[in-house]
């Protein structure tokens, strides 16, 4: 289950087109053009719910399946989405929606890594719950990924997300990685 199809979300969508699990892709959000620079949309998604979005392209460019859950995660609903998975993906931009996936995916014993970036896209993360501490954005709902600015790094922690889920679903394994502009660092 894929929770938040933005930036890091949808680049990690993509990567997963191959992967052997089935993806539900959550996401309350509407592609805007502004997501176009840094989103994994095409001009055909503008006003599509990013979850809808995402699955179609997936069947379209290569044919993969994905369920589409057009709703926002919280505190009120997030055991019921959470139901039958086999792993949680937070690539939430808010606190609020990171804290309820959170303490929904422990309470069901669902195992959880979370994905994030930096305001300043000098450094992200992937990191499983159990090391992972939620913290409160500097500005509250302030942007990280508009404008494209930080693609570059957004594909780097895209990529190695994809790549700590490929893992976990062939093997169990799970791994945590801190990103920088000086490279791919290994931290579990």
């Amino acid at each position: 289950m894929i929770c938040g199809v933005g930036a890091l979300g949808s680049t990690c969508v993509q990567y997963l087109r191959n992967v052997d699990a089935e993806l539900r892709l959550v996401d309350f959000d509407r592609v805007e053009s502004k997501n176009l620079a840094a989103q994994w949309f095409v001009k055909q998604s503008l006003g599509k719910n990013k979850a809808e979005a995402a699955r179609l392209q997936l069947a379209n460019f290569y044919g993969a399946k994905a369920e589409a859950m057009g709703v926002r995660l919280g505190p009120h609903n997030a055991a019921q989405l959470l139901a039958d998975a086999r792993l949680a993906v937070d690539c939430f931009d808010n606190a609020d929606s990171r804290l309820a996936l959170s303490e929904a995916a422990r309470a069901a014993g669902v195992p959880l890594v979370h994905a994030a970036l930096s305001a300043d896209g000098t450094f992200g993360m992937v990191r499983w719950d159990e090391r992972f501490t939620p913290d409160r954005e500097d500005t509250e709902g302030q942007a990280t990924c508009e404008g494209g600015e930080h693609l570059p790094m957004i594909g780097v922690i895209g990529g190695v997300l994809a790549r700590t889920i490929q893992d976990f679903v062939k093997g169990g394994e799970r791994r945590d990685y801190l990103i920088s502009l000086s490279g791919v660092t290994r931290t579990s």
